[in-house]
């Protein structure tokens, strides 16, 4: 609980607030001068002074004056006898919270402590979240202009230095590895190895010899003992790709390792103990596959400690420039002549494809640019970019959705634009858009806008 100072040079008043103001919970020092009281202030930590005015030697004001000189800056109530209503003010001038007259009740003293700390509180969070918005987070290769990229590298700077399993969500291709590396090279593990491991990409019948290892004659083939990822990991990050795949049987041990840090290899009975922070992916739904019984409750909340979701390209258009760059670097020395740049009718073409492969599609088609390009800067005409033609429709027939975009993603943008239109008012939008009310509430759940009240 908070700490008050009480300066009261009358006794009996100074037992009283000590008396009830403890009873409220709060811990308490008292001194009857105020010279004491900045010895106090100087040596424990205080979140809230109540002082009398008048104090024998230093007064109140004068010890307002002291403690801004020291740089004290924490709330101060004053107390006054009713007659002395403008030394009241001139304390409020000087940087009292607030005053109150006596005679005074215990009940009234308490509310004003209350609302002054509550008033601290929200003004040091506040000023948190300030400080935390006004951070600019910069890291080699990795583009972050936008907001919603700097909210993810917010969360990768906090969640780093921690121990908890992560989740990271969002579409193929957005760079959730190139996260979950960021992860691990911002936390305390930074020296012991990072090991990914796609459980896509592993036979079902294998993924869990490959996740604990096994032992020789495990089964056939099993010449000799090799270690899985999880032993590879140890002091480290252990990166699980798509977990959304991983079948029930290897569900079961992955729970026991997260819940308990051990397992035994396939074939083996020594139980291995193991110091490992999981990070995983998904680009599934796994909400929707605990309701279909694919994946494991208990699993998922052992895995949801602390998500993080990624944003698709088209939400952050404003990093492609940079991400351009960052990927002209690196393929452009491959070309075999020099590359100098971009043109800005080459970048327009890039900024305003919808991207449904993301980053990853990005960067594909500016190493596709480089090896083609003619000269040292790529032009529009070097951007090649991969149009699926939309299904049913004949050669030369003109698409109804705008290029690059599927009907989900252009239904989705469509209700973002109406929300925004009607600034938040659902019903307006739903009038927009020709929808029930609760059929655009579910629709807007579905993109990720909460169900406030308006």
């Amino acid at each position: 609980m908070p700490n008050i100072l009480i300066i009261e040079d009358e006794a009996r008043m100074r037992r009283l607030l000590e008396l009830d103001l403890g009873e409220a919970g709060f811990q308490t020092f008292s001194t009857p001068d105020a010279e004491t009281a900045l010895t106090i202030l100087a040596k424990e930590h205080v979140d809230l002074v109540l002082t009398d005015l008048k104090l024998p030697g230093m007064s109140g004001l004068e010890f307002m004056q002291a403690a801004k000189r020291a740089h004290l800056a924490l709330p101060i109530i004053v107390m006054t006898a009713y007659g002395s209503i403008e030394t009241a003010v001139e304390a409020m001038k000087a940087g009292a919270a607030d005053y109150v007259l006596k005679p005074f009740s215990l009940a009234e003293i308490r509310m004003v402590v209350e609302k002054e700390l509550n008033t601290r509180r929200l003004r040091e969070e506040n000023r948190d979240l300030r400080e935390a918005l006004g951070q600019r987070y910069d890291y080699p290769n990795v583009a972050a202009r936008s907001a919603k990229m700097q909210e993810v590298l917010a969360l990768v700077e906090r969640v780093a230095l921690t121990h908890s399993t992560v989740l990271l969500g969002g579409e193929s291709g957005v760079g959730k590895d190139l996260i979950a590396r960021l992860i691990h090279q911002r936390s305390s593990r930074a020296s012991g190895p990072f090991i990914k491991i796609n459980s896509t990409a592993i036979p079902e019948n294998l993924l869990e010899s490959e996740l604990f290892g096994y032992e020789k004659g495990a089964f056939t083939g099993a010449a000799s003992t090799k270690p899985g990822k999880f032993e590879l990991a140890d002091k480290g990050t252990l990166f699980l790709d798509e977990i959304g795949d991983v079948p029930p049987p290897t569900q079961v041990k992955l729970l026991r390792v997260l819940q308990e840090r051990e397992f035994e290899r396939l074939g083996g009975t020594r139980t291995i103990k193991v110091d490992v922070r999981l990070v995983a992916a998904t680009n599934l739904d796994l909400r929707a596959a605990l309701e279909q019984g694919t994946f494991r409750e208990d699993l998922y909340y052992r895995l949801n400690v602390v998500p993080i979701d990624v944003p698709p390209l088209r939400e952050h258009k404003e990093d492609v420039p940079d991400l351009v760059n960052i990927f002209l670097a690196r393929h452009g020395k491959d070309s075999g002549r020099p590359l100098t740049g971009i043109s800005p009718g080459a970048l327009g073409k890039l900024a305003a494809f919808h991207w449904p492969g993301n980053v990853r599609e990005l960067e594909n088609i500016i190493e596709r640019a480089c090896a083609l390009a003619a000269g040292p800067t790529l032009e529009a005409a070097d951007i090649h970019l991969d149009t699926p033609r939309s299904a049913g429709l004949q050669p030369g027939t003109s698409a109804f959705l705008p290029e690059g975009k599927t009907l989900d993603q252009w239904e989705d943008e469509i209700i973002r634009e109406a929300y925004r239109r009607s600034n938040g008012n659902k019903s307006q939008a739903a009038r927009l858009l020709g929808l029930s009310r609760n059929a655009l509430r579910y629709r807007l759940e579905k993109i990720g806008i909460p169900d406030e009240p308006e």
